[in-house]
């Protein structure tokens, strides 16, 4: 993800998750993913992505 600016735009993250600027859409709009407007636009902060991936990579405890 170093490659990428640490600003990204709807295209570019859909580029890195390797999914359709759709599904990019969806989860901004379901609240499931961390983004901020700038005018009209979505845009994400790499880091904030960096973390956001990891946390959702984690393995879920079930209550045991």
């Amino acid at each position: 993800m170093e490659r990428y600016p640490e600003i990204l735009t709807v295209t570019q993250l859909a580029e890195y998750l390797q999914c359709d600027k759709s599904t990019i859409y969806r989860l901004i709009k379901s609240g499931e993913i961390p983004a901020f407007r700038v005018g009209s636009n979505w845009r994400f902060r790499r880091e904030v992505i960096a973390q956001w991936l990891e946390q959702r990579s984690r393995p879920k405890k079930n209550g045991s």
